[in-house]
C-alpha cells in the first residue's frame, strides 16, 4: 500500500492548535497597522459603508458573529452531552474556575467605573476568555503541557462562554418587539420538533437558521444569539448512528475552519483597529481602558486561582490530572486574554459612544497581552519543573 506524502509545513500549521490564535493575532496587528497609517479613512469608511441596508460592520458583528456563536453553542452541547463536562465532577473545577473568572473582574471593571454611569455599562467587558487564543499559547508551548490542562482551560472557556451569551442575552437586550420575538419562539419550535422526530439534513437546520436570524434580528434580542439557539437544536445522539457521525459533530467539523480562519478573523480586523492619532499615555488611567485591562489581567487570575483553590481545598475536585499548582496558575493568566468576546461585549455596552469603544480596544489589547506574556512564561516554568 502506498504511504501517503508528509504534509506540507503550511497544512500542518493550519491543522495545529495554535492556528487559529496565531492568524487572529495576526489579524489584530493588521488592524491596528492599517488604523494608524494613511488607510485609517478607508478602513473606517468600508466599515460603515451600507450594503443590503446594514453597514458591513453590522453585517460583520451582527450576521458574521451568529456563525461564530453557533460554532460555541455546538461545542457546548457537545461537551455538555459527551465530553469534557459530560458529568457533574468533570464540571466541577472548570465550572468554579469559570464562575471566579467572570466576577472578579467584573468587579474590578465596576470598582474604577462606580462613579461613571456612562461607562458602567461595560461591566461584563473583561469577564470573558478567547478560547482561540488562549488555547493557541498553550498549543505553542509544546507537548510538555499535560493533555489534562489543556482539556480544563477548553472546558473553563466554554463555560465562559456560556455565561457571556447568558450576560448578553439578560443585560444587553432593549427595546423588545413582543410579535418578532414570539415569531423567532416559534421557529425556534419548529427547528426543535424537527430534532426530536430525527431530522437529520443540516441544509433544513440552515434554511430554519437564517429565518431565525432574521426575527431574533428585528426583536431586538441581539442576533447572534440565534446562532446558539440553532446550535442546541442541532442532532448529537441518535440510536441509528454514532456520535461521530451526527449531524452536529459534522456541522461544527465543517465549521470550525471557516470559523477559526475567517469569522473570527474577520471580525478581528474590523474591530481592533484604534487610531493612536492624539493618543495620551495618561488616558490608560481613565476608568474605561483601566477597568477593563486591570479586570482581564488582575481579575481573571485572582478569580480563577481562589475558586480552584477552594474547591480542590474542600474536596470538590482535583488538580488536573500531571498538572501542578504552577501550571495552573499560568492557566489562569491565560484566561485573561479576552480578546474576541470582550471586543464583541465592548460593542454592545458602547454602542453608540466610539470613544469608548476604542478605550476598550485599548483595554482589552494591553490586558490581554499581558495575560498572554505572562501566562505563557508561567506555564513554561511550571512545566519545566514538572
Amino acid at each position: 500500500m502506498k504511504s501517503r506524502p508528509p504534509a506540507s509545513p503550511l497544512v500542518r500549521f493550519f491543522q495545529s492548535d495554535a492556528a487559529g490564535g496565531v492568524v487572529l493575532m495576526a489579524a489584530a496587528i493588521a488592524a491596528m497597522a492599517v488604523a494608524n497609517s494613511p488607510l485609517n479613512a478607508t478602513y473606517v469608511a468600508t466599515l460603515h459603508a451600507k450594503l443590503l441596508g446594514l453597514s458591513v460592520s453590522h453585517w460583520i458583528n451582527d450576521a458574521l458573529m451568529a456563525v461564530f456563536f453557533l460554532m460555541v453553542g455546538l461545542e457546548i452541547k457537545r461537551e455538555l452531552l459527551i465530553g469534557a463536562l459530560s458529568s457533574w465532577s468533570q464540571r466541577a473545577l472548570p465550572g468554579v474556575a469559570a464562575l471566579g473568572g467572570m466576577i472578579v473582574p467584573a468587579l474590578i471593571y465596576v470598582g474604577f467605573n462606580w462613579n461613571s454611569p456612562e461607562t458602567l455599562a461595560g461591566w461584563a467587558i473583561p469577564a470573558a476568555t478567547d478560547i482561540a487564543f488562549a488555547l493557541g499559547v498553550l498549543a505553542l508551548l509544546g507537548p510538555r503541557v499535560p493533555p489534562s490542562l489543556k482539556i480544563f482551560l477548553a472546558a473553563l472557556a466554554i463555560l465562559d462562554d456560556l455565561g457571556a451569551v447568558v450576560i448578553i442575552t439578560l443585560f444587553y437586550t432593549s427595546g423588545l418587539s413582543l410579535p418578532m420575538l414570539g415569531a423567532a419562539l416559534a421557529v425556534l419550535a419548529v427547528l426543535f420538533v424537527m430534532n426530536k422526530t430525527g431530522v437529520k439534513n443540516l441544509a433544513l437546520y440552515a434554511i430554519g437558521g437564517v429565518v431565525l436570524w432574521i426575527f431574533v434580528y428585528q426583536s431586538g434580542v441581539h442576533a447572534t444569539l440565534a446562532g446558539v439557539a440553532l446550535a442546541f437544536c442541532i442532532p448529537l445522539r441518535n440510536p441509528a448512528i454514532s456520535a461521530r457521525k451526527s449531524p452536529l459533530v459534522k456541522l461544527e467539523h465543517g465549521l470550525h475552519p471557516w470559523v477559526a480562519f475567517v469569522v473570527v478573523p474577520v471580525f478581528g480586523f474590523a474591530n481592533a483597529g484604534v487610531s493612536l492619532a492624539g493618543f495620551n499615555p495618561q488616558n490608560l488611567l481613565d476608568p474605561v481602558p483601566l477597568g477593563v485591562g486591570l479586570g482581564l489581567f488582575i481579575g481573571k487570575q485572582i478569580g480563577v486561582v481562589v475558586m480552584c483553590a477552594l474547591a480542590i481545598r474542600f474536596g470538590l475536585a482535583q488538580l488536573p490530572k500531571n498538572s501542578n499548582w504552577t501550571q495552573l496558575y499560568g492557566v489562569a493568566l491565560l484566561c485573561g486574554i479576552g480578546f474576541t468576546m470582550s471586543l464583541f461585549i465592548g460593542s454592545l455596552a458602547f454602542a453608540d459612544s466610539a470613544m469608548l469603544i476604542d478605550e476598550v480596544k485599548i483595554g482589552v489589547l494591553i490586558g490581554s497581552i499581558f495575560a498572554g506574556v505572562a501566562g505563557a512564561i508561567v506555564v513554561r516554568a511550571g512545566s519545566r519543573n514538572a
